[in-house]
């Protein structure tokens, strides 16, 4: 990476943390798709591209490098979603380096990004959430703090950053109230009920301490060394409890989101609620989620409504 273009992104970080308030989660994921992660196996970011077709300015990019930077992604076996997202930073920067007239032209602003297949997001069944929140053991400090975490991502539909950096401040136990600060260090208020409230305070007042010891930490979830839990240790503790619980499907913790969306939507809660408690800034992002709780009342309906079930023995019959 050329002298010019590393100032260009150190001065583009500072801009995402300062102005824009993004957390350090989801800068890290925007730089991530311009210089590329080299713990992922083969590099897939912009620059690497760019270094490998010796262009060493920024405003030596223009429409056929990016046609030519899609086409290497797509050779390499980058699905759609992952390659709009790097589409998505790479114009965020450029859109950066324009106002800062850095470059004189953003090259993607007018080019569109692949057509995305509508993919339903997964979700868990509530036998399935049942197991997985009931796999820890709560005889150790560990299961103690992991049916906490399990219990909140549920409970709350939080992101895992949110999660990783929540803090005892943010915590009101009296009312059952989190106050979260999620993309843009926006606030919202979010709810937990009686299990996720109970998980926690045992974990506070029973097993914190244990990971505590003569530490002093403001973050509600800790790790054995008295730190801050991170976002890679929270996926491992999934990927346990998963395994645990027999569940046959991919467990990570957004799927927890996923599954607190859905199954509000499915006790009848209305789509706004559920978009206030999510904190999108959209409606439509939250509608995706209508759509995954009419696919689950099609199966339901076709299991249980009995002229559904002779229709469909009929078909197979046929």
């Amino acid at each position: 990476m050329s002298i010019k273009i590393q100032e260009a992104l150190n001065s583009y970080w500072s801009y995402l943390e300062a102005e824009r308030g993004l957390s350090p989660y989801t800068v890290r994921n925007y730089t991530s798709d311009l210089i590329g992660n080299r713990a992922r196996g083969t590099e897939k970011g912009f620059f690497q591209f760019l270094q490998m077709k010796h262009i060493n300015s920024l405003d030596e990019v223009d429409k056929p490098v990016i046609r030519d930077f899609i086409s290497w992604l797509m050779a390499q076996g980058v699905v759609k979603s992952s390659i709009a997202r790097k589409l998505s930073a790479v114009r965020s920067f450029y859109r950066y380096l324009v106002r800062e007239e850095k470059v004189s032209r953003n090259p993607l602003e007018k080019a569109s990004s692949p057509k995305l297949d509508r993919r339903l997001p997964s979700f868990l069944t509530v036998e399935e959430t049942v197991r997985l929140l009931e796999a820890p053991d709560l005889s150790t400090p560990q299961g103690m703090r992991d049916r906490a975490l399990l219990e909140l991502l549920y409970a709350a539909g939080l992101r895992v950053s949110e999660l990783e950096n929540l803090n005892l401040e943010q915590l009101n136990l009296e009312t059952d109230e989190i106050r979260v600060w999620g993309k843009g260090s926006k606030e919202r208020m979010v709810l937990i009920g009686a299990p996720a409230a109970q998980a926690l305070q045992n974990y506070l007042a029973d097993s914190r301490p244990a990971f505590l010891g003569k530490k002093k930490m403001d973050a509600v979830f800790l790790n054995q060394y008295g730190g801050r839990l991170p976002a890679r240790r929270i996926q491992k503790i999934m990927d346990k409890y998963a395994r645990k619980a027999g569940i046959g499907k991919r467990v990570y913790p957004h799927i927890l989101r996923h599954t607190f969306a859905t199954h509000l939507l499915d006790g009848g809660a209305d789509l706004r609620v559920v978009q206030e408690l999510l904190g999108h800034a959209q409606l439509a992002t939250t509608q995706v989620y209508t759509h995954v709780s009419q696919s689950q009342a099609r199966k339901v309906y076709q299991s249980a409504h009995p002229m559904a079930r002779k229709r469909e023995n009929k078909v197979e019959d046929s």
